[in-house]
């Protein structure tokens, strides 16, 4: 199965998570009128009995194509959040929250420029899909412990996703 890239919007990726952008969002002047401020733009999530956050870099390589699609991992204790560090596109692969995930409803998205994602705790994801070297800030639950389920895919489901 080869998956199709789509364009990800506020409503079409509801059911995985937020879309964080700047869009359609109002904004206030801050600091003298030097800064446009945008708040609240996502809800961070952290479930558990720790429930501190913890903000990362993530230094990612850019991915060869065609990508296999072999694994999906969640975080049953925490949203995780993607926000680049510059302007760069990317894409997420998903598929709707479930005990194991329904390899019939993986979805893929690319990300815009200047617009991050967060995925619901518990959502199926891929891995970090970079289209080119570049860094990401993230944040999720601080004690990860016990915050990483991964489904491995059985030898004969083939899923592969093309970039161009």
């Amino acid at each position: 199965m080869n998956l199709i890239i789509k364009e990800i919007n506020k409503e079409n990726f509801s059911k995985f998570g937020q879309l964080i952008s700047t869009r359609d969002i109002k904004s206030e002047n801050i600091n003298k009128e030097t800064t446009k401020s945008f708040y609240d733009l996502v809800n961070i999530e952290i479930l558990g009995d720790d429930n501190q956050c913890r903000v990362n870099i993530f230094k990612s390589q850019k991915r060869i194509f065609p990508l296999h699609i072999n694994m999906l991992e969640n975080h049953p204790f925490s949203s995780q959040t993607f926000i680049p560090l510059q302007k760069t596109t990317f894409i997420v692969v998903v598929a709707p929250i479930s005990k194991i995930p329904d390899l019939n409803s993986i979805e893929a998205f690319k990300i815009p420029i200047e617009e991050g994602i967060n995925f619901f705790p518990k959502v199926w994801h891929f891995p970090l899909i970079a289209i080119e070297d570049s860094n990401f800030l993230t944040i999720d639950k601080k004690n990860s412990k016990n915050n990483l389920e991964i489904y491995n895919f059985k030898n004969n489901d083939e899923i592969f996703l093309n970039y161009e």
